[in-house]
């Protein structure tokens, strides 16, 4: 990613910190409306699952600029997420899911330019984890 999409996305991201948790409830909500066989995936707290969203999706925004530290993290996860019953289709759904979320949480603050940058950020990070779920571990 380019720098001024790292900004972008760091920027609007620090918006959403505050207002995180409620983030995350409308995330999971429009998932689960997105492809209602997802809710069967998720067997715990949904409020601590969103913290667990949330955690990630902040680590990742501040190592924008500098992911090869978080690279192997990141591949764990997509390895996982294959054992939940992930499919490379559901990257899509979470991917819309993402950022209709940004752009109910930031309204009119999601320009064209801040959702192209958070496309740019999400697709890099689902490209990893989809490569890592074909590798066995």
């Amino acid at each position: 990613m380019n720098p001024e999409k790292i900004a972008l996305v760091r920027g609007s991201w620090q918006k959403v910190l505050p207002i995180r948790d409620a983030a995350a409830e409308l995330f999971y909500g429009r998932l689960f409306e997105l492809d209602p066989s997802l809710r069967a995936m998720f067997k715990g707290d949904m409020a601590e699952q969103g913290r667990k969203l949330m955690t990630m999706l902040n680590m990742v925004v501040m190592s924008l600029d500098n992911l090869g530290p978080l690279l192997e993290r990141i591949e764990g996860l997509g390895r996982r997420h294959v054992d939940y019953g992930v499919t490379e289709a559901h990257y899509d759904t979470v991917g819309a899911a993402l950022l209709w979320t940004l752009d109910k949480g930031l309204g009119e603050q999601f320009t064209p330019a801040v959702k192209d940058a958070w496309t740019t950020a999400y697709g890099t990070l689902a490209s990893v984890m989809k490569q890592a779920a074909c590798v066995p571990a």
